[in-house]
């Protein structure tokens, strides 16, 4: 019974192995935001995958152009937000009409309001963010999120425009 209530000896704050795994804790993060700042930003990836990309102003671009069309589709929605402002989650729908496989799509899509005036407007690469290609013939549905819009906004029309087109 002695032995229970004897004198105990007093450990130690820190153990050798708490230390051992504190270091090896900080290591690691510190080697993942080493590994993460290496690689390379969405605009330069981007710009990676549109290299080469036909734009606006060139035949071979007017070309393509008319083959492809987008229209909005009906079941965009609005919603308001927590902070007192309205999103938009935009669909619209794309057909290639061309005789070319589309390996890289870029598009502009415009929020006009009653005045003709721009209200929100973003470029989206849709092939190959949201699918890998777009055949001959084929269509596919271009999603994308505009927020910021002030409730009392007329958002009359949406606007789709092709800028970057690299075909096969």
């Amino acid at each position: 019974m002695d032995e229970m209530f004897g004198k105990q000896e007093k450990q130690g704050r820190f153990s050798p192995v708490f230390i051992v795994g504190a270091l090896v804790g900080v290591i690691a993060i510190g080697g993942l935001i080493y590994l993460l700042s290496q690689r390379p930003s969405i605009e330069d990836q981007t710009a990676q995958i549109l290299a080469g990309a036909l734009r606006e102003g060139t035949p071979e671009f007017a070309e393509l152009n008319k083959d492809i069309l987008i229209e909005t589709d009906e079941n965009t929605v609005e919603s308001p937000t927590g902070l007192g402002t309205i999103s938009m989650f935009i669909r619209g729908n794309i057909l290639n009409r061309s005789k070319k496989t589309i390996k890289a799509l870029e598009v502009n899509v415009k929020v006009i309001d009653l005045k003709r005036n721009v209200l929100k407007e973003r470029n989206v690469l849709v092939v190959p963010v949201q699918r890998p290609e777009l055949g001959p013939g084929e269509r596919m549905q271009a999603n994308l999120t505009l927020d910021g819009f002030p409730p009392k906004s007329e958002r009359a029309q949406i606007n789709w425009k092709v800028t970057a087109i690299k075909a096969e």
